[in-house]
């Protein structure tokens, strides 16, 4: 039982770091601080819009690798894989 426990602790701790980053991205920088960040230019796009149209998007897409893969490891790691 213990075991179960620390294996869905440490589950629920990786999508809480999924979450604040997702947040993080697509709210805090795709909209609150949008003005700040169309400042900076990257390839000529204003920053705060390319967060907002893009950033955002290859953001979500690492995530889900870096979860699926953090997973992978926690399932190995609890004897629990596929």
């Amino acid at each position: 039982m213990k075991n179960n426990d620390n294996y869905w602790h440490e589950n629920l701790r990786l999508i809480f770091i999924c979450l604040v980053i997702w947040f993080t991205v697509s709210f805090g920088f795709g909209i609150l601080l949008v003005e700040q960040l169309n400042t900076i230019r990257i390839g000529g796009y204003k920053l705060g819009f390319w967060f907002a149209q893009q950033g955002s998007i290859y953001t979500f897409v690492i995530l889900i690798f870096w979860y699926s893969s953090k997973m992978n490891k926690l399932d190995k790691k609890y004897k629990v894989e596929e």
